[in-house]
């Protein structure tokens, strides 16, 4: 079992600053439905708050040739 490392920071309302293990990334939207723009692409996410069922897409950025 491996260890994790996050911590959050709220920049403004409904925009967050994730810091991990592994990089940074940004988080903008509302409780149940929000989109993450990170280092290998955007992930989006809406769930059902209280209920622990989301769905998550993730759409990867486009290697240069």
């Amino acid at each position: 079992m491996g260890f994790r490392f996050r911590k959050s920071i709220k920049i403004a309302p409904g925009i967050k600053l994730n810091i991990g293990k592994k990089g940074v990334s940004v988080s903008i939207g509302k409780r149940g439905a929000n989109v993450t723009l990170g280092k290998t692409g955007v992930r989006t996410t809406v769930g059902a708050p209280g209920t622990g069922m989301s769905y998550t897409k993730h759409r990867p950025f486009k290697k240069k040739r």
